[in-house]
């Protein structure tokens, strides 16, 4: 199955999380669990996921912190064999994770600005001036020189990163994407799967669609479907 799918296992816990998988099945060949079910048994079902069940895993902890914190952390994740990590895109915690990911096949994504944040957001945050997309594409820019192997950002800002000179051979992975007629939720900048692939993502994730849906593996294939049309 095109692992250009990434499903968001945002659930309580690693046993509904892999309750979830087992619906899904074959549907999708890779999950990222994030820092909502750390406490809840995240790492474990990240490793029996990969190891038992063949599947890719994105960790998704969004590291922030000095330097030898943020590379002791990452070197203490690599050691899982998982697929992606994402760390904030600050060109020094970028360098330091990748301190920690050396030796490892772990890929360490950059986090922009977040898919839920807007200019409003931005400013109560006291985020520097100006358009939230050159801010991204910006950030983007500086994650890439200091080494990140790709970017999280929005699928509205994928075509612009694509396009950087640093960007070229990297990742983009873009969340709020939703397929056509889907619930937003909290995602402010969103785009449906085929127009975040065309926009120049490697891989898109989609967690409520899905997990929400009265039949997960219905929803997933049918996102494979419009990627594969893509």
């Amino acid at each position: 199955m095109n692992d250009r799918l990434i499903v968001a296992l945002d659930v309580p816990n690693a046993l509904a999380g892999l309750e979830l998988a087992e619906k899904i099945g074959d549907a999708a060949s890779f999950y990222k669990i994030g820092l909502g079910m750390l406490t809840g048994g995240g790492l474990a079902l990240a490793n029996e996921l990969k190891q038992e069940h063949g599947k890719r895993i994105f960790l998704d902890m969004k590291f922030f912190d000095i330097g030898a914190t943020v590379e002791a952390a990452v070197k203490g994740i690599a050691q899982y064999d998982l697929d992606f990590l994402t760390v904030h895109g600050d060109p020094h915690v970028v360098r330091a994770a990748k301190q920690g990911a050396a030796g490892s096949g772990l890929k360490i994504l950059a986090v922009t600005i977040l898919t839920s944040l807007d200019r409003a957001d931005l400013d109560a945050g006291l985020i520097v001036p100006g358009d939230v997309t050159e801010i991204v594409t910006t950030r983007a820019a500086r994650a890439l020189e200091a080494g990140a192997d790709g970017v999280i950002a929005s699928p509205r800002e994928a075509r612009l990163i694509r396009a950087l000179p640093e960007a070229e051979g990297r990742l983009i992975v873009t969340p709020g994407v939703r397929p056509a007629g889907s619930d937003a939720g909290d995602q402010k900048r969103i785009e449906t799967p085929a127009t975040a692939i065309a926009n120049g993502a490697d891989h898109i994730v989609v967690g409520r669609p899905i997990w929400k849906a009265a039949d997960p593996r219905a929803a997933a294939l049918a996102i494979q479907a419009e990627l594969a049309g893509a």
